[in-house]
């Protein structure tokens, strides 16, 4: 069984050397996605034995997802396992995602920040943060839980594995914060196997920010929903009849200029 650990990294200079150290106590194929990163995380990235793919400019969290689940399928490695670059997911975790891929049960193992008892965390989330991933994993269970067999309890939690075979089903397109939203309609389209298990929650800094529009808590939550209910009409022939019920109209918005809505 061949596994890749994928990290998408933008301006992680605080964190990369040591993030990738530990998880090369547990891992040897790692990939690091430079998101078009301005400090100076390429120099230090380069000193690190990974493999790395650099975006010229900021192209978006979704997109580095992309390009990881690429080459996890050109150089025929069985899983990609995702995860950030900030110290909020722990590479001592990495084990037990290796023990899920080996029972060999299921296409994506999706770790979750709460299901592991409350006294393991570490900080808390802010408060937006924490609704909206509230409200919007509620929704996805409403309207796609009788697809994944169980419901899911962390839509956001970046910290995945991916059977590779699994993952050459979907289609995504979707570059930016909103990615899981298009993940999660296109898995239960294609009726992809769903385990999720407990990782640490971790907030280190609450004053990282999405960038831009995002970072007000109204237009995000209308945005990961407007990405969400319109994957959900492209998915519907292929969904359960509960997943198109009340889904809002096409909201048509004002670009965004500064590519805060690709990240």
């Amino acid at each position: 069984m061949r596994v890749l650990v994928a990290i998408p990294v933008y301006n992680e200079a605080k964190y990369v050397t040591s993030v990738l150290e530990r998880v090369r106590q547990h891992a040897t194929n790692i990939l690091v996605i430079d998101d078009g990163s301005t400090d100076d995380t390429p120099t230090l990235v380069s000193k690190q034995p990974v493999e790395v793919i650099r975006h010229a400019v900021n192209r978006g969290y979704g997109r580095s997802l992309r390009d990881a689940f690429r080459w996890g399928s050109c150089y025929d490695f069985d899983w990609v396992l995702t995860m950030d670059c900030d110290e909020q997911h722990e590479p001592e975790r990495i084990g037990d995602f290796l023990e899920a891929m080996h029972r060999d049960d299921t296409d994506i193992i999706s770790g979750s920040r709460y299901l592991a008892p409350e006294a393991e965390s570490i900080g808390a989330p802010p408060q937006d943060r924490k609704a909206i991933n509230r409200t919007i994993t509620h929704e996805i269970n409403e309207r796609l839980g009788s697809r994944f067999g169980a419901h899911i309890t962390d839509a956001f939690c970046g910290f995945k594995a991916h059977h590779v075979s699994a993952m050459k089903k979907l289609k995504l397109t979707e570059t930016g914060y909103a990615f899981p939203m298009q993940f999660w309609v296109q898995a239960a389209a294609n009726n992809l196997r769903i385990t999720e298990i407990p990782v640490t929650l971790i907030y280190n800094d609450p004053s990282r920010s999405f960038g831009g529009v995002l970072d007000d808590a109204q237009h995000r939550l209308a945005h990961y929903r407007s990405v969400l209910h319109d994957e959900l009409r492209i998915c519907a022939d292929k969904l359960p009849a509960e997943a198109l019920v009340d889904i809002a109209e096409p909201v048509v918005t004002t670009s965004c200029t500064n590519g805060c809505c690709r990240r």
